[in-house]
């Protein structure tokens, strides 16, 4: 077989890291410099996905100042490729009429995800910069909610009657030129109502004689998505059914839209990107957002931090006369507590990526809760072996030794069976999991080591 893997120059081979170290400090200094001609010359020479990801390390008064400096450069896939905060920047900077004229050159969902961001106002002066069918299929798009099939899909698509042959299908496709999607995989084959009846995959077309109809070479839909389907549930389809696109329909069952693949990548991105941060407890923040930014994302969840940790030093405060009798207690207790939220947190974790992909279900979660709570009194038993050996060693105490070891046992079963219950009732009452599950599990753990520890050191050591 033959390789056609093109071979790099010497200047394609370097560290794409330094690159970019080097473009950035060239695009700062063009910035700095007021060279407008030598920022759009910068930009233009970059692939619209490594621009955004220059622009993006840079401060945002520098972006806003490029833009003001070379506004021609931000074209529409410049645009689309930028994080929402670095392109709001942007956009507020640039003219309608120069948006409009961005928006032209891209599909019907990249010129949404530009627009989405404008206010009501704004969006309108540019949609009325645009050509009544661009403006109709634009507006179609934002009567549907964000994170939708909706607002995600593409409006532009290739459909063929049954009757037609593979023949006809590519002269149609060589007419439409232009007008045909960036990016299609399928062309689908509809009956007079514009039902979808099925799709030719476009290798499948290509390889295929002129003379061949269509209706047999059509495979069955998989699936048809309607437009108000979250894009996390449609994005779930496409990975389960291994899918590169997928037809919209409305609710009279009428072809109106496609999804592709490379809007998938990008929604399970974004939402697994979205979980992490949730657990975490902190919003979306860019790398250009202020202090004061930052501060507003994470001070709530911080918040409520405190009010858990308030609580957990409440259950220390009862047993503060085992404590001032037992200086040992203090120096012990932190450990317990720590190796439960440490082992809730890898409960958790699992818990919620498989909720996230849909592996755990009602089906099995009950084997899923006795694995994880099983798992907890292996580790707890190994640990309590452990830290029993250490604390006997240190201060010379069988029962303490005994009380630390049995208070690490009790402490990672309930970690073990809090991380993997917690999220489940949350999901159960629709709330979502990865936002609010680590506080609740944190405080089991807290609450339930200090109490299991100080509890049995006033029964046993006093």
């Amino acid at each position: 077989m033959a390789d056609f893997a093109p071979e790099l120059e010497p200047e394609e081979e370097l560290n794409s890291v330094d690159t970019d170290i080097t473009i950035v400090a060239r695009l700062a200094a063009a910035i700095a410099d007021g060279d407008a001609f030598l920022v759009k010359e910068i930009l233009d020479d970059l692939h619209p996905a490594d621009a955004a990801d220059v622009l993006e390390q840079l401060t945002t008064e520098q972006v806003r100042q490029a833009a003001k400096l070379a506004p021609d450069a931000f074209t529409g896939e410049l645009l689309s490729e930028m994080q929402w905060d670095i392109r709001d920047d942007v956009t507020e900077l640039l003219e309608p009429k120069q948006i409009a004229e961005a928006i032209k050159e891209l599909d019907s969902d990249d010129a949404a995800l530009v627009l989405e961001e404008l206010d009501d106002e704004a969006r309108e002066q540019v949609l009325s910069e645009v050509s009544v069918e661009d403006r109709t299929l634009l507006e179609a798009q934002f009567e549907h909610d964000e994170e939708t099939v909706g607002r995600l899909m593409q409006r532009d698509f290739v459909a063929a009657p049954e009757h037609w042959t593979v023949g006809d299908a590519i002269d149609h496709m060589r007419k439409a030129g232009e007008d045909l999607p960036d990016i299609f995989f399928d062309v689908y084959i509809v009956d007079a109502a514009l039902k979808p009846m099925g799709a030719v995959p476009v290798s499948q077309l290509m390889r295929s004689k002129r003379e061949t109809l269509l209706s047999n070479l059509m495979g069955e839909l998989r699936i048809k998505i309607a437009p108000d389907v979250d894009q996390e549930e449609a994005a779930y389809l496409f990975e389960k059914y291994h899918l590169f696109s997928a037809p919209v329909v409305d609710e009279g069952g009428r072809l109106t839209g496609m999804l592709t693949i490379d809007d998938m990548v990008g929604v399970i991105q974004e939402e697994n990107k979205e979980d992490l941060l949730a657990l975490a407890g902190v919003n979306d923040a860019g790398l250009s957002d202020s202090v004061w930014d930052s501060v507003r994302s994470r001070a709530p969840w911080l918040l409520v931090n405190l009010a858990t940790a308030i609580l957990a030093s409440g259950v220390i405060a009862i047993f503060e006369d085992a404590l001032a009798a037992i200086v040992a207690l203090a120096v012990l207790m932190p450990i317990v507590a720590s190796m439960g939220g440490n082992a809730g947190t890898q409960s958790l974790t699992v818990a919620v990526r498989a909720i996230a992909s849909r592996d755990l279900t009602a089906a099995n979660a009950r084997r899923v809760i006795i694995r994880e709570t099983l798992t907890g009194l292996v580790n707890g038993v190994i640990f309590a072996v452990v830290m029993g050996l250490v604390a006997m060693i240190w201060f010379q105490n069988v029962s303490l030794a005994g009380v630390i070891a049995l208070a690490m046992v009790i402490n990672l079963v309930f970690a073990g069976l809090s991380g993997i219950a917690v999220p489940l009732i949350l999901r159960k009452f629709g709330a979502d999991p990865a936002v609010s599950s680590s506080v609740f599990v944190t405080t089991v753990t807290d609450v339930i080591g200090f109490f299991a520890f100080l509890g049995l050191a006033a029964i046993i050591l006093l």
